[in-house]
């Protein structure tokens, strides 16, 4: 979701620039700051932006200078809030012994001082901010793929990763139930003797055990998410695929974790941090994707 865009487009005697700047969030959010006669066009301006950036914490700033050399001033200064700024702000600044205090600077900064001289938005004028803005979103959303095509590259790798290490497990299978057997098997001639255990009700006991620890469908169900994440990512025209990633993402993790839970098998268990370390960093990367 993160991008930036700034296009600026000469218009007559002005100069229209707009800069868009967008970073992740579960929804839209808009923040505008714009000239005082665009008001009027502001629930447009921010349907369009919306509808064209779909989600993202985005700031929109609006400009219109005059052109330099054009020999027509767009903009005029608002004495009477000029003068009332800068008595309010000299006498904050004796106070406080600011005297070096570059108010002019400061004062031009705040809202509403340099005023439009054309208070009214004529079509032709609001047809070149749309233009402006469209070629500012397409600048956006081209940095955005960019940085999408790298974060599908580092997902796909992560997935991988993790399937990998999937494979790495059946082969260390064998040996975790030796060493569960042996285990409790251990513990029960420390707790009875070994003269009183019946090895045909022991034999019994430790089948139902493995089966209650058994990871097979965990397996199973790791691979099926790890292949749908894929699927999903491979999907052309498919928008707001960021949600349905994150929803893979948090299935993928279930099992991870279960597995993890049932392992009892340091070499397993091992193998289950390495899955969740990739799965973090694949977290991080889908929640900045629309």
């Amino acid at each position: 979701m993160t991008g930036y865009g700034r296009v600026e487009i000469p218009f007559h005697h002005k100069l229209i620039a707009v800069e868009l700047r967008s970073l992740n969030s579960k929804i839209s959010d808009l923040r505008i700051k714009i000239p005082a006669n665009y008001r009027t066009k502001e629930t447009e301006i921010r349907k369009r932006v919306t509808q064209a950036l779909e989600r993202g914490k985005i700031d929109l700033m609006i400009e219109v200078s005059s052109s330099v050399g054009s020999g027509e001033e767009a903009y005029a200064l608002n004495g009477e809030l000029f003068r009332k700024y800068y008595r309010e702000l000299r006498t904050i600044c004796d106070e406080l012994d600011c005297q070096n205090a570059d108010l002019v600077q400061a004062i031009m900064r705040i809202p509403s001082v340099v005023i439009s001289e054309k208070e009214a938005l004529d079509g032709e004028e609001w047809d070149a901010v749309c233009k402006t803005i469209d070629q500012a979103i397409v600048v956006m959303n081209s940095h955005r793929e960019i940085e999408g095509e790298a974060m599908e590259k580092e997902c796909r790798d992560r997935i991988g990763a993790i399937k990998g290490l999937l494979e790495q497990i059946s082969p260390l299978e064998k040996g975790r139930e030796e060493q569960l057997r042996q285990r409790i098997w251990q513990n029960v001639v420390d707790v009875v003797g070994k003269e009183k255990i019946d090895a045909n009700r022991f034999e019994q006991e430790i089948l139902y055990y493995i089966e209650k620890l058994d990871i097979t469908e965990e397996k199973v169900r790791l691979s099926q998410h790890c292949d749908y994440f894929l699927q999903v990512l491979d999907a052309d025209g498919e928008r707001q695929k960021g949600r349905k990633l994150n929803f893979i993402g948090q299935e993928i993790g279930r099992e991870i974790n279960t597995m993890g839970a049932k392992a009892n098998y340091s070499a397993i268990q091992r193998i289950v941090v390495q899955m969740k370390d990739d799965l973090e960093k694949i977290k991080e990367l889908v929640a900045n994707v629309l």
